[in-house]
Parts: structure tokens; sequence; C-alpha cells
């Protein structure tokens, strides 16, 4: 299908530098918690603390234990949880503790009086306090139940095409082989962050999916992560659904953890450090790949917006977090951004991590969509890294239909559920392998730009190429 000017200026309208919310509207009503206050606190050590590298256990799951020493990773002190001294410490200054960051050794703090953070700032063990939440004066409603369709409709189904509406999505990049030797992500664990994932609980096409569990990072958390925005929803739709004829997604077979990040009520920095505990949290129940289809760098009011120069993979607090992630064993695959058309048109940020996937969009002719942010990041790295149908991508919206949607939003979970299934074919290669692989072998490999990056992945080609890589990484039999 070919978009016109007109329609795509109208859909780019729509899509914001996150998550492009398809919330039903509702009235904004007096927000009654305002005013209120997030710092984050930053500490300056983690003495006094009962937990240590030696016995990671207390602090780390099993599966990630074993997801580091098979990649022959070291637990170190970016694991240990922030010290409990501290923070009964910090508790005692009459002051609600709401968050953490181990990976970062912070802590967020919420209060109703600027005032009050004189008591924490000076405590020997603080070392800075940034203001990172003002609660808005009126809020909109955002978990608000909706009807939904039990089934899909009948002129939905394509009679001869296994994947249904969703076949373009996968056969582009050649990821439907693996599905056919039996590779589906089984085995292996995706996190989603995002802002909600409405109805997933109740629409029938989702009952198959093998989710592990959900929790909220946002404050104040919501009643549940499926009454909020179906955008989480359908980024889920295009790995986990399985309903042969009409949709499958690229990674059937896998468990999810779905994680709600991202607060529709205000673009503010603290959503940097929901973020980076969402990915600390993903880590902990052993997750091995985290899809975001999430990005920033512009926040109300311009307080605490992000420039240009910071685009380095280290200089922000949420890219300075994913790129400790590959570190963990775990591959992160973050959307490039919805900026391309507007003034800022680069990444936004984590997208400019380190030894992240970082996705584009294209269009279903394959040429580069208008809206997908460019690189390169600041210190010169190729980005984004691959690119998907994503202009517009087929997905399963809140209601429990099957609709198309733009966005590199989209384009992202598409990579990251056949990332899951080439990592279930090639299980002895490392996170950073099986990302290098997939650049490696995609098809502008040899010639790779700041549009589409190493351009659209072959995900056959890195199965046939990763074969011979996992085979000459093992000791010979005589050693």
């Amino acid at each position: 299908m070919r978009i016109t000017l007109l329609t795509l200026l109208t859909v780019i309208c729509c899509i914001t530098t996150t998550a492009a919310t398809t919330q039903a509207s509702a009235k904004r009503v007096r927000n009654k918690v305002c005013p209120a206050y997030i710092y984050r606190i930053t500490l300056t050590d983690k003495n006094k603390s009962p937990y240590s590298i030696d016995h990671p256990s207390r602090f780390l799951s099993r599966r990630s234990i074993e997801r580091r020493k098979r990649q022959g990773l070291a637990i170190d002190s970016t694991d240990l949880p922030v010290s409990p001294h501290y923070i009964r410490a910090i508790e005692n200054r009459q002051t609600a503790v709401i968050g953490q960051s181990r990976w970062n050794n912070t802590v967020l703090v919420e209060m109703r009086d600027t005032s009050d953070i004189q008591r924490i700032r000076h405590l020997p063990f603080v070392s800075n306090c940034r203001n990172v939440w003002q609660a808005p004066d009126s809020i909109e409603p955002t978990a608000i139940r909706t009807k939904f369709h039990d089934s899909f409709l009948p002129n939905d189904s394509i009679p001869d095409t296994m994947y249904g509406r969703a076949a373009d999505q996968i056969q582009t990049t050649n990821g439907q082989r693996l599905h056919d030797i039996g590779y589906r992500g089984e085995g292996l664990t995706i996190a989603v962050l995002d802002g909600g994932f409405k109805n997933v609980n109740r629409i029938p096409a989702f009952s198959k999916v093998d989710i592990k569990g959900t929790r909220d990072f946002v404050f104040p958390n919501s009643p549940s992560v499926f009454y909020e925005t179906d955008h989480g929803t359908r980024v889920l739709s295009t790995m986990a659904i399985n309903t042969p004829y009409y949709y499958i997604g690229t990674a059937p077979q896998a468990s999810y953890w779905l994680l709600r990040c991202e607060d529709p009520q205000s673009e503010q920095e603290v959503e940097e450090d929901y973020w980076a505990m969402a990915v600390e949290f993903a880590d902990s129940v052993g997750c091995d790949l985290i899809n975001s289809s999430l990005g920033y760098h512009q926040y109300d009011h311009g307080i605490g917006s992000h420039q240009l120069w910071q685009l380095d993979g280290h200089s922000t607090f949420i890219s300075r977090t994913a790129s400790m992630v590959i570190g963990k064993g775990i591959i992160l695959v973050n959307s490039s951004g919805n900026t391309g058309m507007g003034g800022w048109k680069k990444l936004t940020f984590p997208a400019d991590a380190e030894d992240c996937l970082t996705v584009g969009a294209v269009t279903e002719e394959l040429g580069n969509a208008p809206f997908s942010a460019v690189g390169p990041t600041q210190d010169g790295r190729i980005k984004p890294d691959v690119v998907a149908i994503g202009s517009p991508a087929t997905i399963v919206t809140g209601r429990g239909t099957i609709a198309q949607d733009m966005g590199t939003s989209f384009a992202s979970p598409i990579i990251c559920g056949l990332t899951a299934c080439l990592w279930q074919a090639l299980p002895k290669l490392t996170a950073r392998q099986i990302i290098q692989l997939i650049r490696q072998t995609s098809r502008n490999s040899e010639h790779p730009d700041n549009i589409t990056g190493y351009g659209l992945p072959n995900f056959w080609r890195a199965y046939m190429v990763g074969r011979i890589q996992q085979k000459s990484d093992q000791p010979s039999q005589t050693e």
C-alpha cells in the first residue's frame, strides 16, 4: 500500500518521541497530589550493606546468575542493591523512598515541599540531589476499561498464508525460515517495557502467550497495567500472537514479562529512572532480551530536556543505564524514535546506547520511513543498527482487532522477537556476538549508513553464519 504525503503527515502528528498513546480521551481533572515532587538522590557508595557479590542468589535469580556464567560475565558492585542502611537513614528524614537503581546507586524520593530536600542533601553518603518530577496541575485519567472483540474478523484471515496479516513483517527479514526449523523463541524470556498493556489479560488472542508476570514502576502505580494505554498491547502482539492464517508474531513461543515504566500523565525526567528500574528488574528475574519502544529527549516546560551533544551513550541517565545492559548478558532492542521529520531528527535516548540493537523503520516497499530517527551518535557510531517494517506495521490493538500503525515502536519488537529465535538456535553465542552477527549479515552491511544502518536483517543468513561461528568457538575433542 502506498501512503500519500498528506496521510503520512497526519499520522506523524500523532506519533510522539516516546510511545504514541492510543488511549481513549477523557476529561482532565485536578491533580489531587499537587504539589508533589520527586528527587533522584545519588549515593556515594554501598557501604554498611548486608549484600555481597560472593552471594548473588540473595539479590539475583538463578536464571540471571546462569545467564552471566554462560557468557563469562562477572557479578560486580553495580549488581549489589542500594544499601538498606542508607535507605533507612533517608526514610528517617520523613521522606518516602519510592524507587531505587542499584546499577546507578540512586534512590527516588517523593515529597510535598521542595525545602524538605535539605534534610537529605547534607547526609554524608549523598553526593547529589536532582529534581526529576513535579506533579502536573491536572491529569487525564488513563486507567480506563474498554470493550474488546472476542475474535478476529473473518475477513482478516488469509487462508493460504500461515502468518496472515503479519506475513510481510517476518518474511522481509527471512525470519520465517527459523520458525520452519523449530526456532520460535522457546526457552527465551523477553521483557517488554512500555506504558500499558490494555486488555492483554482479556483478549482471547493473547490467552496462549506465556506471560511470566507484570510490574508497574510508575509512581503512583496504576490499578492494573492491563487498564492503561494499549501501546504495549500493540508492541507485544508483533512478537507473541499465534493465530494461524490471521496473525503470527515473530517469537510466539517465547516467555514475557510486561513492565510498565512510561507515565502518560506527563513527560518528565523521572521516566528515565522508571526505565532503569524496569531494566534492572528484568535482569534480576533472568530475562534474556528487553524490548523498549520508548525514547526521550524533550520534557515538559523544557526542564531536563536533552541536547544533541549528549547522544554518546553515556551522558544521560537512561543511556548510561542502557549501555550497561550488554554487560549483564542481555540483548537490549530499542526503537530509534519517530523524530526524523521534526526539528530534532536524531535518535531519542536511549537509542544511542552502546551495544544496543537500535531499530529504525521502513515502508512496506522497504524504503526509508521519513519519520524514522537518524544517526550517527555524537561519538560517531552507526545508528540505527537495523530496520524493519514500521510504516505501517500490522498489529493487534487493545480492542482485539488487527490494524495498522506507524512507528519505530513496532519495528523494534519485530526484530526483538526474531533475535530471540536466533539466540535460541545459537545458544552458545553471547549477547554481543548475536548483535554483531545480526549487523554483519544484514543487507546493507558492506555500506552501512545513518538512515537505515546495516539495513534489513537476514535472519536465515545470520543463522547459517552463526552455526559456523558457534562451532569454531567450541573446544576441540583433543583439548
